[in-house]
């Protein structure tokens, strides 16, 4: 019987003002969420490494190892890769003289008169970026002398974190990120030349390196 309902104006109030406020938190939520990705989406920055022999993806870590991948990134975005190649290949046969042998792929040679200056090392101690499988790291001969070139281990190499016994300086090298996609590609180049040497006759062409 609808003359028995009664109808309360400060209910009707009330629930106009939870309105309000639920509104105002679902705004509120959907900001959230947006500054969220943001936030995650420069944590991370994907690349392109595209090569005669197939296309290797990286996952940047900006927040982790920002001087690094600042660096690096400069050289992607004035294009200084492309045309460059991956032209050394460490494998445990090739390494003769070296007590502590490593698993890795060398690449980003480009003219010396077009380096940028060089970096201060980002060493893993700082960073937390350990060299695992699949990690790309700086290429180095003194600390803070890291420019252009850069390396991909293949299989886990902790000679080449912080302490680690490869650089006799201890300080080990600057990672900065991953491969996330094509470590098939990593080993073919690893392997083309297992006879010839650490460096490659011809060199593995990289065709370009472009930010996802």
């Amino acid at each position: 019987m609808l003359h028995n309902i009664f109808i309360n104006p400060k209910t009707i109030h009330y629930t106009h003002c939870h309105l309000r406020i639920l509104k105002s938190i679902s705004l509120t939520g959907i900001l959230f969420l947006f500054l969220a990705g943001q936030i995650a989406a420069q944590q991370k920055t994907s690349c392109f490494i595209k090569t005669t022999l197939g296309t290797i993806t990286i996952e940047l870590y900006p927040s982790k190892a920002p001087i690094t991948v600042a660096n690096f990134l400069k050289y992607v975005d004035a294009h200084l890769y492309d045309s460059s190649s991956f032209f050394r290949s460490v494998t445990l046969q090739n390494q003769p003289k070296d007590s502590i042998k490593i698993e890795v792929i060398q690449g980003g040679n480009i003219d010396s008169t077009k380096d940028f200056a060089p970096i201060l090392l980002e060493t893993t101690k700082h960073t937390g970026i350990l060299h695992k499988n699949g990690t790309i790291s700086m290429a180095r001969s003194g600390p803070n002398t890291a420019t252009s070139s850069f390396f991909i281990c293949i299989n886990d190499q902790p000679a080449l974190d912080y302490g680690g016994k490869r650089n006799k300086d201890g300080q080990g090298f600057a990672a900065f990120g991953k491969v996330i996609k094509g470590m098939d590609v990593v080993k073919k180049i690893q392997q083309l030349y297992p006879k010839q040497g650490q460096y490659f006759k011809p060199p593995v062409l990289i065709l370009s390196v472009i930010r996802k």
